[in-house]
C-alpha cells in the first residue's frame, strides 16, 4: 500500500469568496469548480504552484461546515513560500486577521500566522537555516522555558 497524494480540503461559508480571496491573497489559481444547482460550489480545485487545495461551499446535509459555523478551527495549514512577510502583507490587505506577526523562528524559518476571512489559520514562513532536530530540540526547550 503507498501513499500518493495528500490533498487540504476546506468546507468554507461562501466558497466562491474564498476562491477570490486565496487568489489574490495567495496567488493560487483556480483549476476547476463544480456549482450545483442552488449555486453552491460542491468542489473547487485551486493550484498553489503545483499544490492542490480542494474547497467546497458548507454543504450540513453531508457534515461538511467550515469554521465560521463550528466556532473556530483546530487545524493550521502551513504555507512555506519565498517571502512570508509580503503574503502575509498581501493577505491582510485581501482581509484577513493577523495572529502572529512574522518573526524568526528557533526551527529555522520565518514565519506568521494570519486567519483568513472564511475561518481557517495560515501559518506562512520562509527558510532561513537548515536546522538539526537536535538544534531544533534545544531551541524549542530553551523557548518553553522561557514562555
Amino acid at each position: 500500500m503507498k501513499v500518493h497524494e495528500l490533498f487540504a480540503y476546506l468546507g468554507v461559508k461562501n466558497a466562491a469568496k474564498a476562491i477570490e480571496f486565496y487568489t489574490r491573497a495567495f496567488g493560487a489559481k483556480e483549476k476547476f469548480r463544480l456549482v450545483d444547482p442552488s449555486g453552491r460550489i460542491g468542489h473547487a480545485q485551486l493550484d498553489f504552484d503545483g499544490i492542490t487545495l480542494m474547497l467546497a461551499d458548507e454543504f450540513p446535509e453531508y457534515g461538511l461546515n467550515g469554521p465560521q459555523t463550528l466556532g473556530g478551527t483546530p487545524v493550521t495549514i502551513h504555507l512555506h513560500v519565498d517571502d512570508a512577510d509580503e503574503f502575509i502583507r498581501r493577505s491582510v490587505a485581501e482581509g484577513a486577521d493577523i495572529l502572529q506577526k512574522p518573526q524568526d523562528q528557533f526551527y529555522g524559518e520565518r514565519s506568521g500566522t494570519v486567519r483568513d476571512p472564511f475561518g481557517h489559520r495560515w501559518n506562512i514562513g520562509h527558510h532561513l537555516e537548515d536546522v538539526s532536530p537536535e538544534v531544533m530540540q534545544k531551541r524549542f526547550t530553551a523557548a518553553m522555558e522561557g514562555a
